[in-house]
């Protein structure tokens, strides 16, 4: 059985924040595909915003980016902190 110098509350702890920064990326991934799909439609369905949708089509990947670059980051941070004590 592997010792651990941590109580089992603040593994816990450690654990529930690894699980909201899955949860977060999750959403940024779910607005994605919400804005991208709706770009597609837009430009499939309303010959009149097409403007709009390129915008979004420009903006989705972004987003993303932005997801999984703060996933990871904040990934990062959490295992330095439990690294730390």
């Amino acid at each position: 059985m592997k010792e651990t110098k941590y109580s089992l509350n603040e593994q816990l702890s450690v654990e529930m924040t690894n699980l909201s920064n899955e949860r977060t990326f999750l959403a940024y991934r779910k607005t994605f595909m919400v804005l991208l799909s709706s770009a597609i439609v837009i430009l499939k369905i309303l010959s009149d915003l097409k403007l709009m949708a390129y915008a979004l089509l420009v903006v989705t990947p972004f987003i993303l980016i932005i997801g999984i670059v703060r996933f990871f980051q904040v990934k990062k941070v959490i295992k330095k902190m439990t690294d730390l004590q």
